[in-house]
C-alpha cells in the first residue's frame, strides 16, 4: 500500500496569454478551480494508476477543505488520516500560458503544521512512502528518519525546488525524483560541479541501492540505480497544460514499483502518465486512468544506456 505525507490544496488557475514578468500584471479571459496541492496529486494519480493509497495530510475549516478532498475520495484514496483543522486549506494560485509553461504561488495554509507524529503506527516494512517538499522540512526530515526507523520504503520527489538542505536526506530513501532544476540543485549541494549534464546530477543522486529518476520534460526521462541507467524518450503530445505532469509521474511510478514492476517498466508508465497529464487542464483531472498509462507505456522504449 502507498502512503502519500503531503500538502493538500486547492488550486485557482488563470488562462494567460503569456505568464508576466516580475512587476508586469497580465489580464487573462478567465479562472478554474481545480483540487492540488503536490501530496494529494500525487495520491490521487497513484490511486488512478491502480494503487491502494492512503493519505496523510491536513485541510482546513473552511469553503475548500471539500473541493479540495472531493476527487481523492472519488477515487478511494483512504482519507481517514487526513485532519480537518482550524484555519485556511493551503491555496495555489496557477497561471498557463497557451503553450501550457506555468507559474505557480502557494499558500501554504495548515499545511505548515502538517507534523511527522501523524505517521506513528501508520508505517511498516510493507510501506512505499511517498513524499514531496512542499510541506516545512522539519517534519519531512522526521518522516524520513521515521520510515528508516520502521524498514519501510521511501519515495523522496525533490518538488517544488528551493530548499538544498534536505539533500542530505537523499542517502536514506529508495527512489528519488527530480527535474532538471531540482536534480541541479541537490547534485551540487552533493558534490557535483555547477553545469554539469542532467546524466551527471543523476549520477550524483543515485547509489548502488538507490534509483535516481531526473525529468526532462520534452525530452522524456533519465535514471540510475548504481551501474544501471536507462532513459525514455517522451511521446509526442499536444500539450495544453503541464502543471499535473510531474505529479502524475510521481504517482504512476510509485504504483508501478509498489505492484513489484522492474525499473523499466516503472519507468514508462510514469512517463506516459507524465504525458497525458499535459493533455487537460488541472493537476488533478488531468490525472489519466490505468488502462490509458498502460495502453500509452506499451508503446515507449526503455533504453539502457552506459553508466560513466
Amino acid at each position: 500500500m502507498i502512503t502519500v505525507f503531503g500538502s493538500i490544496n486547492l488550486d485557482l488557475v488563470v488562462s494567460l496569454p503569456r505568464l508576466p514578468a516580475p512587476g508586469e500584471t497580465i489580464v487573462g479571459p478567465d479562472h478554474q478551480s481545480f483540487a492540488g496541492g503536490k501530496g494529494a496529486n500525487q495520491a490521487l494519480a497513484a490511486a488512478r494508476a491502480g494503487a491502494r493509497v492512503r493519505m496523510i495530510g491536513a485541510v482546513g475549516e473552511d469553503a475548500h477543505a471539500g473541493p479540495a478532498l472531493a476527487n481523492l475520495e472519488a477515487a478511494g484514496v483512504d482519507l481517514s488520516r487526513v485532519r480537518h483543522l482550524e484555519g485556511t486549506t493551503g491555496l495555489a494560485m496557477i497561471g498557463v500560458a497557451p503553450d501550457g509553461e506555468n507559474l505557480i504561488m502557494c499558500a501554504s495554509g495548515v499545511n505548515a503544521r502538517v507534523a511527522a507524529d501523524w505517521l506513528e503506527g501508520e508505517l511498516s516494512p510493507e510501506t512505499f512512502l511517498v513524499l514531496q517538499r512542499e510541506l516545512r522540512a522539519e517534519p519531512i526530515r522526521e518522516a524520513v528518519a521515521r520510515a528508516r526507523e520502521a524498514c519501510a520504503f521511501v519515495l523522496l520527489n525533490a518538488a517544488p525546488s528551493g530548499d538544498a538542505d534536505l539533500a542530505d536526506l537523499v542517502d536514506s530513501v529508495g527512489v528519488v525524483v527530480a527535474n532538471e532544476i531540482e536534480a541541479a540543485e541537490l547534485g551540487i549541494a552533493r558534490g557535483a560541479a555547477p553545469g554539469s549534464s542532467a546524466d551527471a546530477f543523476c549520477a550524483a543522486l543515485s547509489g548502488p541501492e538507490r534509483l535516481s529518476v531526473v525529468t526532462l520534460g520534452p525530452r522524456g526521462v533519465i535514471a540510475r540505480l548504481g551501474q544501471n541507467g536507462w532513459r525514455v524518450a517522451a511521446p509526442r503530445i499536444e500539450v495544453v497544460d503541464t502543471t499535473g505532469a510531474g505529479d502524475a509521474f510521481v504517482g504512476a511510478l510509485s504504483a508501478a514499483l509498489d505492484r513489484g514492476e522492474g525499473v523499466p517498466r516503472a519507468l514508462c508508465e510514469g512517463t506516459a502518465a507524465g504525458a497525458l497529464a499535459c493533455t487537460a487542464t488541472g493537476a488533478q483531472t488531468s490525472s489519466p486512468d490505468a488502462g490509458a498509462i498502460s495502453a500509452l507505456a506499451d508503446t515507449l522504449t526503455c533504453e539502457r544506456t552506459t553508466a560513466s
